[in-house]
């Protein structure tokens, strides 16, 4: 492929980028033949060789098969840091601080569901705002309240009325990051918080009533709640304004602290400040701060699916509805990994990434303790989404790090431009998938052809052995920005 970069084939599903110039260390992107002549063109390659220049990296810098250009960081990134030595980075969490997935199981069958598809998703859109700038007039919360929402995340909510404690051991990390400074978040930020919380945003932020299609592995299915049939509700969403603005508070800092630290940057993206630093220590409490918020965000969203479950199926159907598991893609945590054969504790950024532990894993609550981690990687809104779980492959190679989505391939302004003489809402209410959403344009951006196939991204994780495929989801309804 033709690129600055130069890159060397490994094996079926990984390429190396050799280390050169100023780089401390290889490149290791996972993609099959098709997904690398995808990436011709695409800054993303070179950005994997930048963030290889960044102090204190402990192994490869890492980018999985849904790999593309992201600021900084390229989205689908991931490099872990020495803890001394090392570096945090708000490029490499991203500006949607814990944008992340959770899934629900229904206890009804799509057969079941069927006929009332319609009322289920007018009830979610109603019930659940969305859309820029969505707002909850129903839930606006007063500073000592939002202080214990940054600082709690889902614990908060559930302590509040919104779902119950059994969600807490689906969610990752429980749903409570710890180190969360409130103090640390501006005024700014807060502001464009107190009235955010329990909603989807825009973008490609989502709630999604899908059904189970296609099984991999039955008996780890059945243990998860999704035998076939089983109608699911995915849900989207991140920080929303708040963690927007936690990110952009913060690069100005980084960029002062690159400079007083001496820390030479090949893209002033990758602005950072060392782990030890006072400038990341600020912003590590304000990151965990936000990445709470989004916790809490995604446990209000889950509860008013419940709601409107049950205003269209009964109240059985919201109270037998559970909560599968709950993921972040944009993160940084500080975990223990094996490195050169040495236990070590490092700081994982996951940018675009989903943590992929696998079984026995002491983070992990009791019921996932032999499966390993569920992994929830949606797709685009025409096609499908899978289930994966978490493997020692992954804790091995990535720094128990796998794939989030299926990755773009067209901008933005490229997908309106090839929906402009289309009807995409119709083309999808075509194919049995009904659509509400706030505008026409964030339909368009979100076109399927907009995204990889993302079953081709999910076979390469699988056949490389950084995930394990369980099932695959296709989508009935969705509820978009």
């Amino acid at each position: 492929m033709e690129t600055s970069v130069r890159i060397e084939r490994i094996d079926a599903y990984r390429w190396r980028v050799p280390r050169h110039g100023g780089m401390r260390t290889d490149g290791l992107i996972f993609a099959d033949e098709g997904l690398m002549r995808d990436l011709e063109g695409d800054q993303a390659v070179q950005q994997v060789a930048n963030v290889a220049h960044l102090p204190g990296i402990v192994g490869p810098a890492i980018a999985m098969p849904d790999i593309h250009w992201g600021y900084g960081f390229p989205i689908g990134g991931v490099a872990a840091f020495d803890l001394e030595t090392g570096v945090v980075s708000p490029g490499g969490v991203g500006y949607d601080i814990n944008c992340g997935v959770r899934l629900l199981a229904t206890s009804l069958s799509i057969s079941e569901a069927r006929p009332r598809l319609g009322a289920l998703v007018d009830a979610l859109y109603r019930t659940i705002p969305s859309g820029v700038g969505a707002s909850r007039s129903d839930v606006i919360l007063q500073r000592r309240e939002l202080e214990g929402v940054l600082r709690d995340g889902a614990r908060w909510a559930v302590e509040h009325g919104f779902g119950v404690p059994a969600d807490l051991e689906a969610i990752e990390a429980n749903g409570t990051l710890e180190g969360a400074d409130p103090g640390a978040v501006s005024d700014r930020a807060k502001e464009r918080g107190k009235s955010q919380l329990g909603t989807v945003g825009s973008g490609n932020h989502f709630v999604e009533v899908g059904y189970v299609a296609e099984t991999f592995d039955a008996a780890a299915a059945a243990r998860l709640g999704l035998e076939p049939g089983r109608l699911t509700v995915f849900i989207h969403s991140g920080s929303r304004g708040l963690g927007y603005q936690v990110c952009d508070d913060s690069l100005e800092t980084m960029l002062r602290a690159s400079a007083k630290y001496a820390i030479p940057l090949p893209d002033k993206q990758l602005c950072c400040a060392p782990l030890a630093s006072p400038e990341a220590r600020h912003y590590w409490g304000a990151m965990n701060a936000a990445a709470n918020f989004a916790f809490a965000n995604r446990q209000l969203m889950a509860h008013y699916a419940r709601r409107a479950l049950g205003q269209v199926f009964g109240p059985e159907a919201a109270e037998r509805t559970h909560l599968v598991y709950d993921v972040c893609h944009n993160i940084a945590k500080i975990e223990r990994h094996e490195v050169a054969g040495a236990p070590r504790r490092v700081c994982v950024h996951r940018k675009g990434a989903t943590r992929a532990f696998p079984p026995g894993h002491p983070e992990l609550a009791s019921r996932f303790r032999d499966l390993g981690q569920p992994v929830l990687i949606p797709g685009d809104m025409g096609r499908y989404s899978y289930v994966l779980l978490g493997t020692d492959g992954a804790y091995r190679e990535t720094f128990g790090s796998t794939c989030h989505g299926a990755g773009r391939r067209l901008s933005r302004h490229q997908a309106k431009k090839l929906a402009r003489p289309r009807n995409i809402l119709r083309e999808l209410e075509a194919q049995g998938i009904l659509v509400r959403a706030a505008t026409r344009g964030t339909v368009d951006e979100e076109m399927p052809e907009a995204y990889k196939d993302v079953s081709r991204v999910v076979d390469v994780v699988h056949a490389a052995g950084i995930g394990r495929k369980v099932v695959q989801l296709k989508p009935v309804a969705v509820v978009k920005g």
